[in-house]
This record gives structure tokens, C-alpha cells and sequence, in this order.
């Protein structure tokens, strides 16, 4: 990860972080946390009142996203679901209540006062069926094919490695899997410069992949069926959008995943923007050299 990549990991770190402290140290005051987010584009407000009202006041309070992907995840009793950029747990606690207790719903955070606050949450909501994992999106501590859904709310626009989180969502998940994300994504006709114009990185607008980024990243990843359905404007020609997508469940399709890591040495999606080491203690360089793997560049 370049020093850049790094600094702004850390920056996005450091401001979630305090999210959470604001979020607990609202809960011990005589009126209870105040919502981090207030623009009507991000937050609680995009959700349901009954939604709201059935979780801790904390977990609402900290929401931090740009939509409601469980509304749209088409979640079932016994699906397992993870939840990318779990913060507070709202997500997660919602995704809990529709998979019941035949069902799993975990999220990942890689910040500790969140997932401190989400477990706090978890325990008040009296969730059995959840767990908190810390980690990065791009590196996700799970191991293949064993997640029916991932979820994520305005939390993929803020990696700097994007290619390395469709990967590693579509390693997740079992053949047949979907994902129903809600995320910023910019018009195509807006540069990279333009976008950071409308809005800095950590405030989900700067990082946001354009429409036509957004589909090639999931598609070099192997997923099929994407849709990209924007539903509010958050800044001029960015959006919040709902973007659906699902992993081939095809024997062929399969094959052709197994063939493509073999052929690469341990490197899956190889030679394409989304290629990821299949061991995460190892580089994409480090895995094709120590095999000696024909495909260097």
C-alpha cells in the first residue's frame, strides 16, 4: 500500500473513530446520542421509522451511510450476511432480524471504538445470531465461498484498493451469492478532480468510482447480473445509488474461477485490475514469483 493509500486509510480511521466516541459519550448524557450524520442525504433518516425504532438509540445514532442496502439485500431466513464497514451495527442488527436464528449476520470494521460500540449494540438489541470481526474490506478474514449475502453502506467508496474488495467479496461468497450495496458513484462524465471538487474523501465523495468504474471493477471480478439504480443526489452528478450483483453459480463458471487462480499461481482474477493473492500473507509479485508463474505483469 503506497504512503498515500495508507494516510488516507488513517484519515478515514481517525474520523469514524471519533464517530463512535461522539456516539457513546451522547449515550451517558440525559438526552441520549445525538445522530452524527443531520443532512438528509446521509444517516437514520433513511430509514424506516419502525426500522429505527427497533434498535438501540446508539446504533441509530451512528449510522454514517447513504441508503439502506437490507431494504433492498432481498434477505431470507438462514441466508448469512456480511456486512462491509459494519460501524455502529445497524446494518447488521437489521440483517440479523430478517435471516432469523437459523441465519448469521457479521460484520467487519477496522475500527476498534466501533466495533466496541457495535458490540454494546449487539448486547442491548439482545442479537445472538451477529458477530464483529475487525479487518479491512480489502483483506476480509473469512474464508471462500461461505457468505450467501454482503451488504455494505457507503463504505466501498472509501477504500483506496477497490478492486481488491470486489475480489475479496466475491472470494466470500458462495456460488450463487449476491451483493446489495448502497454507495456513492459519480457520473461518467466527471473526472477524478471534479469529483474531489464536489466533496473530500473521507465525506464519501472524492473516492467514488464513476458509474461505467463501478461495473467494470465488479465484472473483472467475475460477477454477472450488476445493476447500478442511483436514488438520491449527494453533491452535483454524484449519487447515491443501490448496486446489485451476483456470483455465477455455474459449474462452468466455476471451473473457469478455479482455472484462471491455477493458471496464476495462487493469484485470483489474474492479469485484470481485480487479481488478489489467494494467500492474504503474501503480494500479487510475491505469489507469482515464488511459483514462477508466466504471467509477471
Amino acid at each position: 500500500m503506497s504512503e498515500q493509500s495508507t494516510d488516507l486509510r488513517e484519515t478515514v480511521r481517525r474520523r469514524y473513530a471519533a464517530a463512535a466516541v461522539k456516539v457513546t459519550e451522547g449515550g451517558t448524557a440525559c438526552c441520549g446520542p445525538q445522530p452524527v450524520e443531520v443532512d438528509e442525504n446521509f444517516g437514520s433518516t433513511l430509514y424506516a421509522a419502525d426500522e429505527r425504532d427497533a434498535l438501540p438509540a446508539e446504533a441509530v445514532a451512528a449510522s454514517l451511510g447513504c441508503g439502506n442496502p437490507t431494504a433492498v439485500a432481498d434477505l431470507h431466513e438462514g441466508e448469512r450476511v456480511l456486512d462491509l464497514g459494519s460501524g455502529g451495527g445497524i446494518d447488521v442488527l437489521l440483517s440479523a432480524r430478517r435471516v432469523g436464528p437459523t441465519g448469521k449476520a457479521y460484520g467487519l470494521d477496522m475500527t476498534e471504538e466501533m466495533l466496541a460500540l457495535a458490540l454494546t449494540n449487539a448486547k442491548k438489541a439482545g442479537a445472538t445470531n451477529v458477530e464483529f470481526l475487525k479487518g479491512t474490506i480489502e483483506a476480509i478474514p473469512l474464508p471462500e465461498n461461505t457468505i450467501d449475502v454482503v451488504i455494505s453502506n457507503c463504505v466501498i467508496n472509501l477504500s483506496t484498493d477497490k478492486a481488491s474488495v470486489f475480489a475479496e467479496t466475491y472470494r466470500v461468497l458462495t456460488p450463487g451469492g449476491r451483493i446489495g450495496v448502497s454507495d456513492v458513484v459519480a457520473d461518467d462524465v466527471l473526472s477524478s478532480a471534479q469529483r474531489a471538487e464536489r466533496g473530500d474523501y473521507v465525506g464519501c465523495i472524492a473516492g467514488a468510482l464513476s458509474f461505467t468504474e463501478y461495473r467494470e471493477g465488479l465484472e473483472a471480478a467475475g460477477f454477472t447480473n450488476i445493476e447500478i439504480t442511483p436514488t438520491h443526489s449527494v453533491a452535483d452528478g454524484m449519487h447515491s445509488a443501490i448496486v446489485r450483483a451476483t456470483k455465477p453459480a455455474t459449474a462452468e463458471a466455476r471451473a473457469g474461477a478455479t482455472k484462471s487462480a491455477d493458471d496464476c499461481c495462487g493469484v485470483g482474477a489474474c492479469c485484470t485490475p481485480a487479481e488478489t493473492p489467494v494467500d492474504p500473507t503474501s503480494t500479487v509479485a510475491q505469489a507469482k514469483a515464488a511459483s514462477g508463474c508466466g504471467c509477471q505483469e
